[in-house]
C-alpha cells in the first residue's frame, strides 16, 4: 500500500476498528506511510525467519518481527531491507534494532523499529513464523492489517484502505 496515508485520520474514521500500538517505534524507512496485510515472525537476536521472508513476493504486506524487544543485536540490516524492497514488500515493523540505517532511510520501504545498534544476529535458523505475537499492547495476527506513519502504529482485522 503505497501513497499517503494517515493513522490519525484512520483512528478518527474507524474507532472501533483499530488498535493503537503504545508509542514506541522510530522510523528509518525512506517510506514514511506504509500499510499492508500482516505477516509475523517471532525470533530473538537471529534473523534467519526474517532472511527467508524478504526473499519471497512481499507486495501488499508488512513483516512484523516480534525479536522480544532486544537492544542487542541488529534483526535489519541493508542487505534484507533492500532485499524486501526488490521484492515488493510494504514495510518492515520490527519490535528490536536494526542496523544500517543511512542505507535504509535510502530505499523505498517503510521501516519501523526500537532503536538501531550495529552487532548483527547469529545465524542458528530458530525463530517461528505466521503466528500471532503481542507487543506494544496490541496482537498481531497473520492476516491483520496494519498502518504505521510518523504519528504511530495501528492494525486492523480488515483492510481500512
Amino acid at each position: 500500500m503505497t501513497g499517503k496515508i494517515s493513522t490519525p485520520d484512520l483512528c478518527d474514521e474507524f474507532p472501533d476498528s483499530v488498535q493503537a500500538v503504545e508509542p514506541m517505534f522510530l522510523s528509518y524507512g525512506g517510506r514514511q506511510q506504509f500499510g499492508g496485510e500482516v505477516v509475523t515472525i517471532k525470533c530473538f537476536e537471529d534473523n534467519s525467519l526474517v532472511r527467508e521472508l524478504v526473499a519471497e513476493s512481499g507486495r501488499g504486506k508488512v513483516l512484523v518481527v516480534d525479536a522480544g524487544g532486544s537492544m542487542r543485536r541488529a534483526c535489519l540490516g541493508d542487505m534484507l531491507a533492500e532485499k524486501a524492497c526488490t521484492n515488493g514488500w510494504e514495510g518492515i515493523l520490527m519490535y528490536g534494532c536494526i542496523r544500517d540505517v543511512d542505507a535504509i532511510a535510502a530505499l523505498d520501504l517503510g521501516v519501523q523499529a526500537l532503536g538501531c545498534h550495529p552487532m548483527k544476529t547469529e545465524k542458528k535458523g530458530i525463530g517461528e513464523r505466521d503466528l500471532p505475537v503481542t507487543f506494544g499492547g496490541v496482537t498481531f495476527r497473520p492476516g491483520d492489517y496494519v498502518y504505521a506513519d510518523n504519528n504511530g502504529v495501528i492494525v486492523s482485522p480488515h483492510p481500512l484502505v
